[in-house]
């Protein structure tokens, strides 16, 4: 559901349309996964959510991963502006439902135009014949491409990000990438800190690190992403 506000909206503004254009019809949420945006960690709307037992999750930084359904689905809002024109209801592979969100809330999907082309007709012109074909083969074709494309993304991801298997009270390093308070020219900073030993497993995505020496005063808690054993 995309709903239209203003970048410099206040956190009453932001309860205000979720509550008129979403809450209105779906019902209450359970669980609202979002940035950390002030309009999102102020108390007006953590107590709006905690009176309707709303739980609130946030995303930490550098870790897409937290929603990237979300994240991709920008993505997507932004090419459909650009054209202004509506986009297939293709099925994703992650839920098996396709991208416009109707079919969560109503039950259907847009009527596209190759949806209605019938496979067979007794007397057809020849050259709506050949623009049948022709919009058959293009169809065919993009989606051969898109297939192609989700499956080398898959791989490529999985041959590099493999999840490292760690425990509690394994000594790992940590990526000095987001590091800004260790002294030094930047150029030279190292660009592993560490080791570090692993004081609590935090789900399948991150851990939490007994920090010691200049690190001391980062977040514990690190993604795995920026771990190496």
């Amino acid at each position: 559901m995309f709903l239209p506000c203003h970048k410099d909206g206040t956190a009453m503004d932001r309860a205000i349309i979720t509550w008129n254009k979403a809450i209105s019809h779906i019902g209450l949420f359970q669980n609202i996964i979002s940035d950390r945006d002030q309009n999102f960690t102020s108390a007006l709307w953590t107590n709006i959510h905690n009176l309707f037992g709303t739980r609130l999750s946030f995303s930490r930084a550098y870790h897409p991963q937290t929603d990237g359904l979300a994240e991709k689905m920008k993505q997507t809002l932004e090419h459909i502006i650009r054209r202004f024109c509506a986009y297939g209801p293709e099925s994703k592979g992650s839920d098996g439902f396709t991208h416009d969100w109707s079919i969560l809330e109503k039950g259907w999907n847009p009527r596209a135009p190759y949806d209605t082309l019938k496979k067979d007709l007794v007397d057809i012109n020849p050259t709506a014949s050949t623009f049948k074909i022709i919009l058959d083969k293009a169809r065919n074709h993009a989606k051969r491409c898109m297939q192609d494309s989700f499956k080398y993304v898959k791989e490529r991801w999985d041959k590099s990000n493999k999840r490292p298997e760690s425990k509690v009270g394994d000594l790992v390093l940590v990526l000095t990438l987001n590091f800004n308070n260790i002294k030094g020219p930047k150029k030279l900073k190292d660009s592993l800190a560490g080791p570090f030993m692993i004081k609590a497993l935090h789900g399948t995505n991150a851990v939490q690190l007994e920090l010691t020496g200049e690190p001391m005063n980062k977040h514990p808690t690190f993604p795995l992403s920026l771990i190496k054993t």
